[in-house]
């Protein structure tokens, strides 16, 4: 297991990023396809999907493959939380010093916090000493690949991520910190000042009055933690995803309309009315009176989050999707 020790200082210092970490992404998609074994948690057929699409197109990780394995370590320099997109992802891995490519690769005289890969290629000692042709073949690679397996899928994974991070909010607001470290995963567990998540080996981590910074990813299959030196520790959590539902838009657009049955269906993960509009392809306006009507016949619950609301399924609405009997 993975202890995360807090201080009060800590607690005041916990961040969630703006957009999901791009490179990471990347790289998680490669472990993804290589059949990584999730650490627990829900089931998320939207991954399979997205693996079953890949098996057509066939993406090349090219050199990717000798620095991403099927578990275990990945290298630090492929998470870079504080980019604003891939293009600056991409930069920051080509001009980063030949020096810290070796020690997160674990090839440098003192080993790496985060350990390194267990039997590192020709190609990753070559990278490791900075060969200009090493790092090209990295860059190509990355390029090649984001663009043809994760660029597509981009769009829906920033608004999963925003829906992520809606959810994250209202569950400060609600209670405070200890809610959202709390309801980050159901197998994880927060016993103040101390946050588990279950891992193959035991780490002790205190975070030293720097915080926490919270990145969601889209597949990740469990957490992942990043010590930063002088800088808060980044914990890597798997975001909420919006699953198609188990009862068609088809069945209940009689019943409803349509809109407002897709409405229905994208509140299966909770979501402010700007991202339910953007899900539901409709304006603002569109989006708040269609929730108005579902929440006065019972389907969907609001509650306001500061300037905004949150939109989410009641028991009832749930049910109806599902097809099932309401239980209360």
């Amino acid at each position: 297991m993975i202890r995360l020790h807090f201080t009060d200082a800590d607690l005041r210092r916990v961040t969630v990023a703006q957009t999901p970490d791009a490179l990471l992404e990347t790289a998680l998609s490669v472990r993804r396809l290589r059949g990584a074994t999730p650490t627990g948690g829900p089931a998320r057929p939207a991954l399979g999907q997205w693996h079953k699409a890949m098996q057509d197109t066939r993406p090349r990780p090219g050199v990717l493959l000798d620095l991403v394995p099927r578990n275990g370590f990945l290298p630090d320099f492929l998470q870079q939380p504080t980019a604003r997109d891939f293009a600056t992802a991409l930069d920051l891995v080509t001009a980063a010093p030949a020096e810290q490519l070796a020690l997160d690769l674990g090839l440098a005289d003192t080993p790496g916090p985060n350990g390194g890969l267990e039997q590192p290629s020709r190609w990753a000692r070559e990278l490791a000493n900075g060969s200009p042709a090493a790092r090209r073949a990295l860059q190509r690679d990355l390029k090649g690949y984001f663009t043809s397996a994760v660029a597509p899928l981009w769009p829906r994974l920033r608004a999963d991520a925003m829906t992520d991070r809606a959810v994250r909010a209202e569950m400060l607001l609600r209670g405070g910190v200890d809610a959202l470290l709390t309801t980050l995963s159901p197998t994880w567990s927060w016993q103040a000042p101390v946050l588990t998540l279950p891992s193959a080996s035991r780490h002790d981590i205190a975070l030293c009055g720097r915080g926490l910074l919270l990145v969601p990813s889209w597949f990740a299959p469990g957490a992942m933690v990043m010590y930063r030196p002088q800088k808060s520790t980044v914990l890597v959590h798997p975001m909420l995803l919006a699953e198609e539902p188990a009862f068609s838009c088809d069945v209940l657009g009689p019943l409803l309309g349509r809109t407002r049955a897709a409405v229905l269906t994208v509140l299966r993960v909770p979501a402010t009315t700007t991202v339910l509009a953007g899900r539901a392809g409709i304006s603002l306006a569109a989006a708040s009176q269609h929730a108005t009507v579902l929440r006065n016949a019972g389907l969907v619950d609001t509650a306001r989050t500061g300037l905004s609301v949150l939109h989410s399924l009641t028991p009832l609405g749930r049910a109806l999707l599902a097809g099932e009997e309401p239980s209360f």
